[in-house]
């Protein structure tokens, strides 16, 4: 590994307890009880009515109260961030006890009486100016996604807890995700006449994960209870597969290896990486037609493997109990940069869930838009090719907006395959009122790869006299070693 890696990955120290910060919180708690409880109805109770199965989806809040407990901050670490603003870092650990009350119209209430949420807080600050407030926004996010546990009342506590607990833990923790944790982040927005273009913050890079095999995880021999509790249970071979996941990025899953405890894959797939504290799960499970049992989970982070060189063995636990098993990993890290496209083309990205680069779409202001504020509820979807399909937050007539001049603040990222990458195809800026296209523009592949630093930023004509603010640009792969003499970016 470049030495310059090492360093970096080192040379962070454990964080302080900073108590006047938890002393501001429980200042601020009733406040902070006050929105959170609006923002938890506006935003999930939408989600219970799509997401939710059967009666579930009928769920509604009849009274949130989070509690006079405020949530604790420790472990606090600052530097300075890639865009030189500033970056702090810190465990959040919230044990409250709640009174939230839920209602739907063909099932009895329930309640949550007591909440546990536990994560690792990335908060961004910037950029930095000279002007008060001094920084233009925040920016919120968990590194991982965070523990949460609900305790029910009501309805909850027969027979179906289960599934309302996983039901309705799930949907939250969807919502975090999407929103707050890495590569999402929730952003605040401090300064009015903040550049959201210049608070955005470029991935790190691309780990490339191969799943390497599993051995010792159900030998009937074992005294281990896991293991001899899996091999009464499956009596014949397990058809085992690996599922992955780094941080909150889309998983991945292995082929199914068939009649094995001793399951070889040598299968490979990439993930971004946006902090290197990010943890790589992996979760081994025998496939069945009645659902896939889990055998065992190991848990490791993005700086963890570097560090070890690349390769690891891992140990497998289940349902928290060693289970004597392993699993082996071996990874190559690179370095995201805007490298000309060399990386476009290479035989080294060749390979169905292997990139050869990211492509970072940012949309910013609309202006121009033509119509009655009534009747206008614009957004901006961006598209490339068949597969990938983004779509901004729509937004409606309010006070304080102007619909006519929106303002959108999102970013999109699409990953680039070397067959993709290669057949040049444009990307689609489209603006939208409702479900229908008022305006749009191709913006070429190759305009972008040959701007500046691979980033095309511009007002885009979608015609009619309507512009569209929006910034792309391109990033390809390169190994760590290949920039032994750079500087690598700040976490």
């Amino acid at each position: 590994m470049a030495s310059n890696l090492v360093e970096k990955l080192t040379a962070e120290g454990k964080g302080e307890q900073a108590a006047f910060l938890n002393e501001i919180v429980a200042q601020l708690w009733p406040n902070i009880s006050v929105a959170g409880s609006q923002m938890t109805k506006d935003i999930v109770e939408p989600m219970f009515k799509s997401m939710l199965p059967g009666p579930l989806s009928g769920l509604h809040f009849t009274k949130i109260d989070l509690g006079t407990v405020p949530l604790r901050l420790n472990n606090v670490r600052t530097v300075e961030s890639t865009t030189g603003g500033i970056k702090l870092d810190m465990n959040v650990d919230w044990d409250g006890e709640c009174d939230i009350q839920l209602d739907a119209s063909m099932m009895p209430a329930l309640g949550v009486k007591h909440v546990k949420l536990r994560g690792r807080l990335s908060v961004l600050l910037g950029p930095l100016t000279n002007i008060i407030p001094l920084i233009g926004a925040a920016q919120v996010s968990f590194v991982n996604p965070p523990m949460l546990e609900l305790d029910f009342t009501g309805a909850a506590n027969v027979a179906d807890f289960d599934a309302i607990d996983g039901a309705v833990r799930g949907v939250i923790l969807s919502i975090i995700n999407s929103m707050a944790t890495l590569p999402n982040r929730y952003l605040v927005t401090l300064d009015a006449k903040n550049d959201y273009f210049k608070t955005f913050v470029q991935p790190l890079g691309v780990i490339r994960i191969t799943v390497e095999k599993a051995w010792d995880f159900a030998e009937e021999e074992s005294q281990n209870k896991a293991k001899k509790l899996f091999a009464k249970l499956t009596r014949a071979a397990p058809d085992c597969y690996t599922k992955v996941e780094v941080g909150a990025e889309p998983e991945w899953k292995t082929t199914t290896k068939n009649n094995t405890t001793h399951p070889s894959w040598d299968e490979t797939s990439d993930f971004v990486v946006t902090d290197f504290d990010q943890c790589i799960k992996l979760h081994l499970l025998d496939e069945d037609v009645n659902g896939d049992d889990e055998v065992g989970m190991a848990v490791t982070t993005v700086k963890e493997v570097l560090l070890g060189g690349g390769r690891h063995e891992l140990a497998l636990t289940h349902k928290g109990e060693e289970t004597g098993g392993k699993v082996s990993i071996a990874c190559e890290y690179y370095n995201l940069a805007a490298d000309g496209g060399k990386s476009f083309s290479a035989a080294a990205h060749h390979g169905p869930a292997c990139m050869c680069g990211v492509a970072n779409i940012l949309v910013g202001n609309a202006y121009g838009i033509k119509g009655q504020r009534e009747q206008l509820t614009p957004s901006v979807k961006v598209s490339w090719g068949q597969k990938h399909t983004f779509q901004t937050a729509v937004k409606t007539d309010a006070p304080g907006t102007d619909i006519n001049n929106p303002t959108f603040d999102q970013n999109f990222r699409v990953p680039l395959h070397v067959d993709s990458a290669g057949s040049g195809q444009p990307f689609r800026l489209s603006l939208m009122n409702g479900e229908k296209e008022i305006g749009g523009v191709d913006v070429p592949f190759d305009e972008v790869l040959k701007a500046p630093d691979m980033t095309l930023e511009k007002k885009f004509d979608v015609g009619g006299g309507t512009t569209v603010r929006a910034s792309f640009s391109l990033r390809g792969l390169v190994h760590h070693a290949e920039q032994k003499q750079q500087t690598l970016p700040q976490r």
